[in-house]
């Protein structure tokens, strides 16, 4: 059903972000004030009301949640299209047990709204697949959601 408004995640949702997945993460640019938009995949539903994410702490997205608190996250799952707002905050500027400098931001949710358009779903989700060292790259994924299930 499109257009539902949610103040937190559904439990479908929370099972969905309990593994790493394709999802667009948008941000308020700290040097223009537009928005920007990156593909993430280490994102981890710590309960209803909280998103966990890490990324590489070099990264733009870093300095423009410095800036301004409000991001959102587009994921494409159970056959619609839903915007999750809310307020980030780093809450680890390097997480330990993880061979790369990334930082663990934690989003407190307030708004988790279907935007699938009216009268259609999804068919087939995004899918993806590393390029480098497939060995290394889920030895690396399995340490990062560790961390966040931690968290």
């Amino acid at each position: 059903m499109a257009n539902q408004v949610e103040p937190r995640l559904v439990q479908p949702l929370i099972d969905q972000l309990q593994q790493e997945r394709f999802v667009m993460l948008a941000t308020i640019d700290f040097e223009t004030g537009g928005p920007n938009i990156n593909a993430i995949s280490w994102i981890f539903a710590k309960d209803d009301e909280t998103v966990y994410f890490a990324l590489d702490n070099r990264s733009r997205i870093i300095q423009n949640i410095k800036h301004n608190h409000r991001v959102a996250v587009n994921i494409i799952a159970n056959e619609s299209t839903y915007s999750i707002s809310g307020e980030a905050a780093i809450i680890q500027e390097r997480i330990e047990g993880v061979p790369l400098k990334l930082a663990l931001i934690e989003m407190k949710i307030k708004e988790v709204r279907d935007v699938m358009f009216y009268g259609s779903k999804i068919v087939v989700e995004p899918q993806y697949e590393k390029t480098y060292d497939k060995e290394a790259a889920a030895r690396l994924d399995n340490q990062v959601m560790e961390a966040m299930r931690k968290a």
